[in-house]
């Protein structure tokens, strides 16, 4: 049954996805350019049936990119690329007038995707195509659950609806320049949804993420002659293993992902130069410090060892002995905050809206970190499908028409329930 998502709701997602919008940082040779600003007018177009305006469809300020916590990847790209900015526009839809806060109902959905565009599907009960889950699906099922919502007489009158429709959560941006600038400019309310798959389970945390990058800048040398350059690809692998070993569970409620490694690629030749990069994810932001400390530390001792294991041998003393000097430490991104709130009242009403508790449930890193420390308001992540089991990332992402539906649903409820059981925000 579709219930409240019917046949113009997925006319739309079809159209949606059929509509490139991969993020600039994750683009691949393969990959079509990015329709973007196209996806957000037709959203923004079918958002009117539901009674939103458009209050802004713009891109961030250039200065969001000079703020702390922004990727370097992220300057980098804008470096390269004077559109870069002007080409990922965020949407600020409001549906009734602009209320308080304790008045006020926030989404939050972002329309980038990561790379593999591929021609969209339906066959009737499952959409296949990039965005799908992550997150063209749960953005348009959200319409459908805020077209419903409507109809009471309260919503648009009592209690006013926000929702962002954001560019930069994909590729690594992690919303520094979509969701974070329209957060810092007030628009958000006292009960923040952040649609990504949950299961819909609904979260109260996620967690955020730091990258560090580790450098290795020495001198070549020819495959007859080995000893005589530094090899990057034994000193990096070692440091990879090394610091898997030792940052893993180091820290309690962290993660650690050692990611790419890459010296050369032909065989008859020491690479001198590489790079290892490593993600690590945190739920708390006082974790996220504890890791960040311990990186510096681990590596001296994994320099120091790899010293005490090479030193003597013919092949790889020289890089042993200079290691010190030629591996360089840097980060990526760090300092972005971590989500993990509380508040019995809007658990509750998200209960009886039909979201699945996800008190006890883990995070995952998304732009709902960005409402961290928000003041007299609680954030929650919530959605249709699952990141894994719907393959967001990965070949073959799908959503089911029923997923889409149900989430259409605790949407309506949940707004409907906000109008009639809302109450001022009060710190315990």
């Amino acid at each position: 049954m579709s219930g409240l998502f019917t046949g113009p709701d997925q006319d739309l997602l079809l159209a949606l996805l059929r509509l490139p919008s991969v993020n600039p940082l994750e683009a691949g040779p393969d990959d079509p350019p990015s329709r973007l600003p196209e996806v957000l007018r037709r959203y923004a177009a079918a958002a009117t049936g539901a009674g939103l305006r458009t209050v802004r469809l713009a891109s961030p300020p250039a200065a969001c990119l000079d703020r702390p916590g922004v990727p370097a990847t992220v300057r980098a790209a804008a470096a390269r690329d004077p559109r870069f900015l002007a080409d990922q526009p965020s949407l600020l839809l409001r549906l009734g007038p602009r209320l308080p806060r304790a008045a006020t109902l926030m989404f939050n959905v972002h329309l980038d995707t990561v790379a593999g565009h591929t021609p969209p599907a339906f066959d009737g009960t499952r959409f296949t195509g990039r965005g799908a889950v992550d997150a063209k699906g749960p953005a348009v099922a959200l319409l459908a659950g805020l077209r419903a919502a409507a109809a009471h007489p309260a919503v648009g009158r009592d209690i006013g609806i926000l929702v962002q429709a954001v560019a930069g959560e994909e590729g690594g941006a992690l919303g520094t320049y979509g969701t974070r600038p329209l957060l810092e400019a007030g628009h958000h309310g006292r009960l923040n949804v952040f649609c990504e798959p949950t299961g819909l389970r609904a979260l109260p945390r996620a967690t955020a993420s730091m990258t560090a990058r580790f450098t290795v800048t020495g001198e070549d040398a020819v495959d007859d002659h080995p000893d005589a350059g530094h090899n990057a690809t034994v000193l990096l692998g070692f440091l990879a293993q090394h610091l898997a070993a030792r940052l893993d569970g180091a820290v309690p409620g962290t993660r650690v992902c050692l990611a790419g490694l890459h010296t050369g690629h032909t065989h008859n030749r020491v690479f001198g130069t590489g790079t290892l990069l490593m993600n690590l994810s945190y739920g708390t932001t006082q974790a996220g410090r504890r890791l960040r400390e311990a990186v510096p530390r681990h590596l001296a001792d994994g320099l120091r060892r790899f010293r005490e294991l090479f030193g003597a041998t013919r092949e790889f003393g020289r890089t042993a002995h200079e290691a010190d000097h030629v591996v360089r430490l840097s980060w990526d991104k760090h300092g972005l905050p971590a989500l993990d709130n509380r508040d019995p009242w809007a658990e509750r009403l998200l209960e009886r809206a039909g979201a699945l508790p996800g008190a006890d449930a883990p995070g995952f890193t998304c732009d709902a970190v960005w409402a961290a420390g928000l003041a007299d308001a609680f954030t929650v992540v919530l959605g249709p499908g699952d990141l894994a089991a719907n393959r967001a990332h990965a070949p073959g992402e799908f959503v089911d028409l029923a997923d889409l539906a149900d989430f259409a649903g605790v949407v309506h409820r949940l707004v409907t329930r906000f109008a009639e059981e809302r109450q001022p925000f009060r710190l315990p």
